[in-house]
């Protein structure tokens, strides 16, 4: 590992993301480490973190690539690419996610048609324990799939489901020892059997997915009236004859629809299933929500997005679930793209930089409670408070595209579960807040209980 001037501590690190927080305890707020060989460097606390992600973030604007997620999809795509390949793929995902609805009525009532039928997928549970999983995957995956392939998927599509389990086995297991070892030692792994190859197959098998989304697209695809994603990416790369000029090309296209499939269905059903967990076990918050949303909305219809303003407390409810459920604890990486110097120290040229959401979203100086599940954090005298402690969407050009469409999601989805269910442990079982360390941090599997709200 190259040495980072200063009196930096330094391990190697094979461990969760809570040893790195009993690392910076012990070194400060700028810590070198080195996770699978590569020499990265944690920066915890607000100032330093708006530095790299802000201030100098042509610094740090690039994404590091194992040799893992090269394997999966070189350097294509939206959240692993850098330089040109980012900038353009980024750009036409902003502006195509625009064109079919981001920030109109017509995707907020998308949302609400999916959260009408994840209410009406629970309550055939009546109140009876269940794993809410891939429901609500679904339920999400549902959002982004109308946007990127023009269509929903019914929850008992036998299809989709598998590629909903696909794609949450392949997250668990890209952060397995062996996938760590695949990085180290690609020639030898290549060859071994092991969790790194089902990643690898499962990875494919959403490829192929995709792919055959794409070749239905083609069939009747019309270039002056793109229906979704795939369409305007189609006739994108129409534009560029040359594909040796442009990242408009069939892999890009795969990978960037693939993007927006992960990242528009794992982060906010994550979020979600977290949400049920606090529920469930802070039934005293629940119920003030709930009174809340009895008192603004009632039973008669559905919550939209306007209602969120005189919700503060359930708007807080949202926001702590958020905080507490700390779904990417190091921030997804950035890497360092010239040698950097950051508060008296070097960073050379290819360092992976991890932001610490972590720290932030728990220092006992920005939050009353840090460890305790407490709406009042993002309340003063009774009206809805924002934090700039608060980062779950990252900040800066590389911050999450769908931030926009998550909190829409969010808010409408809590806010008609709990609307029509109170959601209980299921009778003589204790809910665990344990979690399972996958590419996002998510609840353990579990079951719970939805009681229709008479």
């Amino acid at each position: 590992m190259p040495t980072i001037s200063g009196n930096i501590g330094t391990s190697t690190l094979t461990c969760d993301y809570l040893n790195v927080f009993q690392f910076v305890k012990k070194y400060g707020n700028i810590l070198s480490l080195d996770f699978s060989n590569v020499p990265s460097v944690v920066i915890t606390g607000l100032p330093l973190i708006k530095e790299v992600l802000n201030h100098m973030e042509q610094n740090f604007v690039n994404r590091p690539v194992t040799l893992t997620r090269e394997h999966i999809s070189g350097k294509n795509g939206l959240i692993f690419s850098s330089g040109q390949t980012w900038k353009e793929q980024r750009r036409f995902a902003l502006m195509t996610l625009r064109n079919f609805g981001l920030g109109r009525k017509s995707l907020e009532q998308r949302i609400q048609e999916e959260a009408h039928y994840l209410v009406q997928a629970i309550g055939e549970e009546k109140g009876q324990p269940f794993d809410p999983h891939f429901k609500i995957n679904n339920a999400v995956s549902n959002i982004i799939c109308t946007v990127t392939f023009g269509e929903r998927f019914d929850y008992q599509d036998s299809q989709f489901q598998e590629m909903l389990k696909l794609l949450d086995e392949a997250i668990c297991l890209e952060t397995s020892r062996m996938c760590q070892l695949y990085n180290l030692f690609p020639w030898i792994m290549r060859y071994l059997p092991g969790p790194h190859q089902k990643v690898f197959e499962n990875w494919e098998n959403l490829k192929l997915f995709v792919s055959g989304k794409i070749d239905e697209h083609r069939r009747d695809w019309n270039p002056d009236e793109p229906r979704d994603f795939i369409d305007a990416f189609l006739t994108e790369m129409t534009k560029y004859p040359d594909k040796t000029t442009t990242s408009f090309n069939e892999e890009n296209l795969i990978c960037s629809t693939l993007d927006l499939f992960f990242a528009g269905t794992e982060t906010t059903s994550t979020t979600l299933r977290w949400a049920l967990l606090f529920m469930a076990l802070y039934p005293e918050v629940q119920e003030k929500a709930q009174a809340e949303i009895d008192r603004v909305i009632g039973q008669g219809r559905q919550p939209n997005l306007a209602d969120r303003e005189s919700m503060p407390y359930t708007n807080a409810v949202v926001h702590e679930v958020q905080r507490m459920g700390n779904i990417i604890p190091l921030n997804v990486p950035r890497e360092v793209t010239v040698d950097t110097t950051l508060s008296g120290f070097l960073l050379p040229k290819g360092t992976m930089i991890l932001t610490n959401l972590t720290a932030l979203h728990s220092d006992p100086e920005e939050w009353a409670t840090p460890e305790t599940f407490n709406p009042e954090h993002f309340l003063e005298n009774g009206q809805f408070k924002r934090r700039e402690s608060f980062l779950p969407f990252s900040m800066g050009k590389r911050a999450c595209l769908g931030e926009q469409l998550a909190r829409s999601e969010l808010f409408i989805f809590i806010t008609s579960l709990i609307q029509k269910f109170t959601f209980k442990p299921p009778l003589n079982e204790k809910l665990s807040l344990k979690s399972r360390v996958s590419l996002t941090l998510s609840p353990e599997s579990h079951h719970i209980c939805a009681v229709p709200r008479l």
